[in-house]
């Protein structure tokens, strides 16, 4: 049987293993600003779970309800921000704040589709972004107005979290737009997934990316 803790990370035994793993890393490499890094990350397992068991009952009449996940969704999930972790151990100023705010964006991208997908399904019928047709629940690349308006909010509340490191708007915008544009990202290439052209891991992984390089793009040019 399962323990509580088990069902409230919606991790398997891999998977925990794996987040420990990452965690560790993240403590080390982050420095001054690990355990920051670290909440961020508890942070979106949270969220997961909450968007997860949203409407469990319904999910699972419609076969949409997956409890739990491994070491694959760990590190697809995890893999960027990691590797945002380990350049900004190496960073000099002024990246080292620009990569605070990426690995923010970074977080916020994978807590929005998150989002998207978990409560985008309690919505109506779906339609795929890159061609506007109708299309069964669970398809890879599925949009809803539910899905779009939640993931929208989850990137909202981890862009909130970068008043943390410094009262800028501009910042914190940033990383609202590059967090939501993650997920459009991930709803694009999901077209793509569904016609045999990468799969879920490298989706996501696209996604993570995804908010870290627009990020760190337009921090750059803003001078942040």
């Amino acid at each position: 049987m399962e323990s509580d803790t088990l069902l409230l990370l919606t991790l398997d035994e891999k998977g925990i293993a794996s987040a420990i793993i990452l965690a560790v890393l993240i403590l080390y490499f982050g420095g001054s600003e690990g355990l920051f890094f670290l909440s961020l990350l508890i942070l979106f397992l949270v969220f997961s779970a909450i968007a997860t068991n949203t409407g469990k009952k319904k999910k699972r009449e419609q076969g949409l309800y997956e409890k739990s996940r491994g070491w694959k969704n760990v590190v697809a999930n995890g893999l960027v921000p990691l590797f945002i972790v380990v350049l900004f151990y190496f960073a000099q100023k002024p990246f080292e704040e620009i990569l605070v705010f990426s690995y923010i964006a970074s977080i916020a991208a994978i807590t929005a589709d998150k989002f998207a997908s978990e409560i985008g399904v309690l919505d109506g019928t779906p339609i795929m972004l890159l061609t506007l047709k109708r299309i069964k629940k669970g398809t890879s690349g599925g949009v809803t107005a539910l899905g779009l308006a939640a993931s929208f909010v989850a990137a909202l509340l981890i862009a909130l979290t970068s008043f943390a490191i410094s009262p800028n708007l501009i910042a914190f915008l940033i990383v609202l737009f590059s967090g939501y544009m993650g997920n459009i990202v991930d709803s694009v290439l999901g077209y793509y997934e569904e016609r045999g052209l990468g799969n879920k891991f490298t989706t996501n992984l696209a996604c993570a990316l995804s908010g870290f390089v627009i990020s760190f793009i337009l921090l750059a040019l803003a001078g942040i």
